[in-house]
């Protein structure tokens, strides 16, 4: 038996619950948790701003060990430390092809596979985003699994599974930062952390953090922010005056909402650019006239999972942790078991803390 936390239905609340969990079949492997990271999307899934065959285990970001192995697996071997990756690329699909694996019209086709049963009454479990990592032990593909790298504790390697590859490849791939640009970043929570840091890293000469909490100003600055705005109507006049009422080059809004999103819009340059991470619903309806965008000439672009090669760069990120650039464990402001998930989303919601991580 493995306890897990599950969603029984969308919009209801979660169910610690013991499950029965198949050993591995052929090409899939089965992970002991270490941690997992409590992320937005997880409260997406489960509040039906995005789809998931329910019922299911939620839980996308993780690291643990390896303790079986189906047939056909030779590149993991039990005992192996492995860090979850909720997105694998088939490899051959169009977006594949051209070397866009984030965009893999294939990679979340296992989320709708029934990979485990609840333990009282049989019910079908499906695991959320490919790898339910809410749960002590879970079964995935051997493709949802990528070698944790050396020299990182493996309850922090669980953040890079998401929030870390999230908040980096949105300064580094799809703002493509440069050093001396000046950036804001929209949201501080743990992607939002990241993305202050890997702004850092990247060599911005000013990184204006944006929330509504003051609470959290002391932890953006630690992450690499150097000047902290509360959010309100004013904020997109606020942060062009820090920067010569020009605006900042790059905004990277983690919150996925459409005020938002147009602040974000608002506060770069002429010819600056916008970066949006945060997933928001479908009711979040973002306008623009034709004029200002000619006038503007700015540019508005989506990031689905950072726009990462996961593969690719988790070693660059690892790097980063063991030269001491990046600092895994202050995104980290609560560590919690199972029991604290709901609680996690609820403070989610309310806008408190950074990532809150499961800890088995």
């Amino acid at each position: 038996m493995v306890r897990a936390a599950v969603l029984p239905a969308v919009g209801a609340p979660l169910e610690i619950a013991e499950i029965d969990l198949p050993d591995p079949g052929p090409g899939q492997v089965r992970v002991r948790l270490a941690a997992a990271g409590v992320c937005h999307s997880d409260l997406s899934l489960s509040n039906g701003t995005m789809r998931v065959p329910v019922p299911a285990v939620l839980g996308h970001e993780g690291a643990g060990t390896v303790t079986a192995v189906g047939e056909g697996v030779t590149h993991i071997a039990p005992g192996a430390e492995v860090v979850l990756n909720w997105a694998p690329s088939c490899g051959s699909c169009p977006a594949c092809a051209l070397g866009e694996v984030w965009l893999c019209a294939n990679a979340m086709n296992g989320a709708a596979d029934v990979y485990a049963h609840r333990a009282s009454d049989g019910t079908d479990l499906h695991p959320g985003l490919n790898v339910a990592a809410f749960a002590e032990e879970t079964v995935v593909s051997a493709s949802c699994v990528l070698p944790a790298p050396d020299g990182v504790p493996l309850t922090e390697a669980a953040l890079l599974g998401c929030a870390v590859l999230t908040g980096y490849g949105a300064v580094h791939h799809s703002a493509q930062v440069r050093e001396g640009e000046t950036v804001a970043v929209y949201g501080v929570g743990g992607v939002g952390l990241a993305a202050l840091q890997s702004a850092r890293i990247a060599g911005a000469s000013r990184i204006v953090a944006v929330d509504v909490s003051p609470a959290k100003e002391e932890l953006a600055r630690a992450a690499g922010a150097t000047d902290y705005v509360i959010a309100s109507e004013d904020t997109a006049r606020e942060i062009r005056a820090l920067t010569g009422k020009q605006g900042v080059d790059v905004a990277i809004e983690c919150v996925g909402r459409a005020t938002t999103i147009r602040t974000a819009w608002d506060s770069t340059r002429r010819g600056g650019r916008t970066t949006v991470v945060g997933i928001g619903g479908k009711d979040q309806q973002v306008t623009f006239n034709a004029l200002e965008i000619f006038h503007w000439g700015r540019t508005l672009s989506g990031c689905v999972y950072g726009n990462t090669d996961p593969a690719r760069d988790v070693p660059i990120l690892a790097e980063h942790v063991r030269a001491g650039r990046l600092d895994l464990a202050m995104l980290v402001t609560e560590r919690i078991g199972l029991e604290g998930i709901p609680a996690a989303f609820e403070n989610m919601l309310a806008g408190k803390g950074g990532r809150a991580l499961v800890t088995f």
